[in-house]
């Protein structure tokens, strides 16, 4: 008897790279299991798993329209004031994946951080590091609305160890969830190489504009000074990889997953933002750091406070940051190698009912 292949929707949130990368060792790992991954997603993030996923169909949804403020103080009430053309997407891409049920016949929904994309019709799962997020004196009230989106879910997936020590301290960890909660440990799409080191330093960039374009004509005016060989990542997803050498600095517009993994195990410090991704990447390959987080946004802010107060990794305000600041890693431990073996088989049983 031929056994059907179940078509699973994997749908990241864009919003910088961060939750499509996480994505991409959910995908393969559906692909070994035998079934279907079908991508959705819109921006960047769709255009990064299309590049690492030619061979699978992708999906467009709507756009949550995400856009940071030029000033990190700003940043909450660019965000409230972008809130009405969020629900408008989140609205939307309800109707569209109920429609999708149908049409592609989905037996299985994983959403990072996108909240409408779900059916009551089957099993859904939201995956997050956040289930309290962090605004500054309105924590609470909009951890709250997160959690009641959550529990529209069948399954909440937190790439994270229950138990301390673990990664995302209060942003991933709540006393008594009233909904299902599955730590499944950290997600990485790069594995560990020994390799010899061919950099003194990795700058990878990250995140939306215009933030990112800021730290980048910042950097690029500091690295002039920098005694030792660069190679700076850009992270911004263009149709074509763009190389270029300057002075001792070598340059990507971005790299593919391969290329990447290379380039971290080939490079002996790492700059880059303390988005929770690169955190999990740069624990899976047991990388020294210096993190600036993007200005405004308080998970980034929460999880650099964080591992500078657990003596792992320095930081420094994007305003504030100078190349002598690097000097600072020494002084710190590193994150732990943190070895996971994600269970699939198990986390896709709820994928497995007729």
């Amino acid at each position: 008897m031929q056994t059907i292949t179940k078509n699973i929707l994997v749908a990241p949130l864009n919003w910088g790279l961060g939750h499509a990368t996480r994505c991409i060792p959910i995908i393969r790992a559906l692909e070994e299991n035998g079934f279907n991954p079908i991508i959705a997603s819109d921006g960047v993030a769709l255009a990064i798993l299309q590049k690492e996923f030619p061979h699978l169909q992708s999906l467009v949804l709507p756009s949550y329209e995400i856009e940071y403020a030029k000033n990190g103080s700003n940043f909450k009430w660019k965000m409230l004031k972008n809130t009405p053309k969020m629900i408008e997407a989140i609205l939307n891409e309800k109707k569209i994946v109920k429609k999708w049920v149908t049409e592609y016949d989905l037996f299985g929904i994983i959403s990072d951080n996108r909240l409408g994309v779900f059916n009551k019709k089957i099993q859904s799962v939201f995956i997050t590091h956040q289930l309290n997020v962090l605004t500054g004196n309105t924590s609470w009230f909009t951890s709250k609305m997160h959690q009641m989106a959550i529990k529209k879910f069948d399954e909440c997936w937190v790439p994270d160890f229950e138990k301390a020590p673990n990664l995302t301290g209060k942003l991933g960890h709540l006393k008594n969830a009233d909904f299902k909660v599955k730590y499944i440990g950290p997600l990485s799409r790069l594995n560990k190489k020994n390799l010899p080191i061919r950099y003194d330093l990795m700058i990878l960039l990250s995140g939306p504009e215009p933030q990112r374009g800021m730290l980048e004509e910042q950097l690029t005016n500091q690295i002039k000074d920098y005694k030792g060989k660069v190679i700076f990542i850009k992270g911004k997803i263009e149709s074509e990889q763009i190389t270029e050498e300057i002075g001792n600095v070598t340059y990507y517009n971005f790299m593919n997953t391969q290329a990447l993994e290379n380039t971290f195990n080939e490079s002996k410090l790492v700059l880059c933002r303390s988005g929770y991704t690169t955190v999990m990447d740069l624990a899976q390959l047991d990388k020294k750091a210096f993190f600036i987080p993007t200005p405004g946004q308080y998970e980034q802010e929460y999880l650099a406070k964080k591992l500078k107060k657990d003596g792992l990794i320095p930081f420094a305000k994007q305003e504030k940051f100078k190349l002598e600041n690097l000097l600072e890693v020494d002084l710190y431990n590193g994150l732990p190698s943190y070895k996971t073996d994600i269970h699939w088989k198990q986390l896709f049983c709820l994928f497995d009912g007729e």
